[in-house]
């Protein structure tokens, strides 16, 4: 496994993929793993590698995030990359710097959380944004007035393995080698399900991640980032978006939950395309929100 063996839940994802797949899928899918940094609650002595809510370090003379309307973003989180082991991670991010994490409350919007407006708004722009500022840059820590406040927590992290979902790109990729009934016992939806149910049930919650695969809850991410970044509204454009579902990548999630009172009901994800990454392009995220 090379760098996942020192991850520490590697042993745990095989041991439920041999024990539930037949063994060409359990090995399919094993092959598939992917490192990520697994940030959670910092305790008493543990380094700090970011924080979720408070104030962030702003670039000075920079000005605060907002939506195309003119609404400030609320600050989410911040994730110092000298402090984690990026050369673990297989997605090209900077050795160093910071990441300021962007996005406006989800659950002061109705619709984006339950579903429901009156009337039905007939577009829902992206409301995230990713600041990356680089090492020795000269910043300031303050909040705006208007944006969405949350409590500082201290975040740590942890080499973790992550595997891909039902219908990731990639997973849909690997089964089509495999025989029509190991594929069906992989993917069918009303049967033999133990692999899905037990991978949730051993899922860290919340689970915030740095990289590796996004735990999605709906469709896979990386399609919805496609399909965004495409604009594509046709059956037509099925294959386009299947291909460019193949450069994106997850860059961070964070979960919904009690720690800094984010209580979204959901999961928020910044994705971005593998060369944007490498180019340290990072206004060129995508942001998604998920119901869970």
């Amino acid at each position: 496994m090379g760098i996942l063996d020192s991850a520490v839940n590697v042993a745990e994802l095989v041991e439920v993929a041999r024990a539930t797949l037949p063994s060409a899928a359990a090995e399919a899918w094993i092959g598939l793993l992917r490192p990520a940094v697994g940030l959670r609650r910092a305790v008493t002595g543990e380094l700090a590698v970011g924080q979720l809510g408070g104030a962030p370090a702003l670039p000075v003379g920079m000005e605060w995030p907002r939506t195309r309307a003119g609404r400030p973003l609320g600050f989410i989180a911040s994730i110092d990359l000298a402090r984690v082991p990026i050369r673990d991670l297989d997605v090209p991010l900077p050795t160093d710097g910071t990441l300021l994490l962007f996005y406006r409350d989800p659950s002061e919007d109705p619709y984006e959380v339950f579903g429901i407006s009156d009337p039905e708004p007939e577009d829902q722009p992206p409301t995230g944004y990713v600041v990356f500022v680089p090492a020795g840059t000269q910043t300031t820590p303050w909040t705006e007035a208007g944006a969405t406040l949350y409590p500082e927590v201290g975040l740590t992290g942890d080499l973790i393995a992550t595997g891909p979902r039902r219908g990731h790109p990639a997973l849909e990729q690997a089964l089509a080698e495999l025989s029509d009934a190991d594929r069906e016992f992989v993917t069918g939806t009303t049967r033999r399900v133990e692999f899905w149910d037990e991978l949730s049930r051993r899922s860290r919650l919340p689970g915030h991640l740095l990289g590796g695969y996004a735990h999605a809850w709906q469709e896979p991410v990386e399609f919805e980032a496609a399909w965004m970044r495409l604009d594509a509204a046709s059956p037509d454009s099925v294959t386009a978006v299947l291909g460019e579902a193949q450069h994106w990548t997850s860059l961070v999630q964070l979960d919904s939950g009690n720690d800094a009172d984010m209580m979204w009901f959901g999961s928020l994800y910044w994705m971005m395309r593998r060369d944007d990454i490498a180019a340290a392009r990072f206004d060129a995220a995508t942001s998604i929100f998920q119901v869970s």
